[in-house]
């Protein structure tokens, strides 16, 4: 044995000098790091408690009891009756199931492009040295912290067929307004005009913060390159504003599937149920037909088709969107 390995051990020595000098044991290092493991995990339980609680009590707690009562047939008030998969088979082969999922689908259709391109234009024209535009930030974002039925209420005066304001400057032109809300035809455009013009502050402010984050530099790479203001836009704006797009078109997606407010508001799924979507057939099932069951399998069909078009999103996502 060297002198070297019978020194004594200095009570100044560095822990990790100690550990490494030959002949010291290490059986209690996995103990120390099984320890700092259940602590870790304690520490980001405690952290997530205040939120997984609410999470389970009130979104994954009903979407179980959904399930179940998916299963029944149930009117609110008389006992539930066990029928297994009769409501999914009823749904599925009713060809009401695929008129409003595709009013749904038209619905979005609609939505998407006219959110996007407006809230895109509204970012780009507040991006700039404009004056007041913290103001006019304010005043664009403004609709969207307001009551979807105050909303849905004025757009419905506004496309009053008869006495609205919307007529009223088509008439000053010699054109002919339509029927709006009150015509099949022109139902569904007259949500999505409303729903448009709420939302287009939030994908504004998407958009803004993510105009704020691409480097300044690279514009003035592309202008030594001389690009145009249209190339700059279509080669630097929007393949970097790519990440803030997927955002906005998860979270449009995801609320364009689950459209009710205005619905009910401005036309309760009508005229003749041009603009009924499927929430609406949700809450008319449940609460008007008394067919709790057959609500509850079409919220879970509605649930995965929502689930469907997002997981496509996600993989698709590596094609198109440029987090570098």
């Amino acid at each position: 044995m060297t002198l070297s390995a019978i020194q004594p051990i200095r009570s100044d020595q560095d822990p990790a000098e100690r550990n490494s000098r030959p002949g010291h044991s290490r059986a209690t290092a996995p103990l120390r790091t099984r320890s700092q493991k259940t602590k870790y995990a304690l520490t980001v339980l405690a952290f997530l408690l205040p939120s997984a609680i609410p999470l389970a009590l009130f979104t994954l707690g009903p979407m179980i009891g959904a399930a179940w009562i998916s299963l029944t047939k149930w009117n609110l008030l008389a006992p539930q009756q066990f029928i297994g998969l009769d409501n999914y088979s009823k749904l599925l082969t009713d060809p009401r199931t695929g008129e409003i999922f595709l009013h749904t689908v038209y619905y979005i259709a609609g939505y998407l492009p006219l959110v996007y391109v407006g809230g895109l234009a509204l970012a780009l024209a507040l991006n700039t040295a404009l004056k007041g535009r913290s103001f006019l930030r304010g005043v664009y974002f403004l609709p969207v912290i307001t009551s979807w039925i105050v909303v849905a209420l004025v757009w419905r005066w506004l496309l009053n067929p008869s006495s609205g304001a919307v007529n009223s400057v088509l008439g000053w032109f010699g054109i002919e307004g339509p029927g709006w809300w009150t015509d099949p035809n022109w139902a569904m455009p007259s949500i999505i005009l409303a729903s448009a013009w709420k939302d287009l502050g939030f994908v504004m402010v998407i958009l803004l913060a993510g105009l704020q984050s691409i480097s300044p530099d690279l514009y003035d790479a592309a202008k030594v390159d001389g690009a145009g203001w249209w190339r700059r836009t279509f080669s630097v704006t929007i393949p970097l504003l790519s990440p803030s797009t997927f955002f906005v078109l998860i979270i449009s997606l995801i609320n364009g599937f689950q459209v009710f407010d205005q619905v009910y508001a401005m036309t309760s799924g009508g005229p003749a149920g041009a603009s009924q979507v499927v929430v609406q057939q949700i809450y008319d099932l449940t609460f008007r037909y008394g067919k709790a069951g057959e609500a509850s399998a079409l919220s879970w069909l509605l649930f995965i088709v929502v689930l469907a078009v997002t997981v496509i999103q996600i993989r698709g996502q590596k094609r198109w969107v440029n987090y570098g």
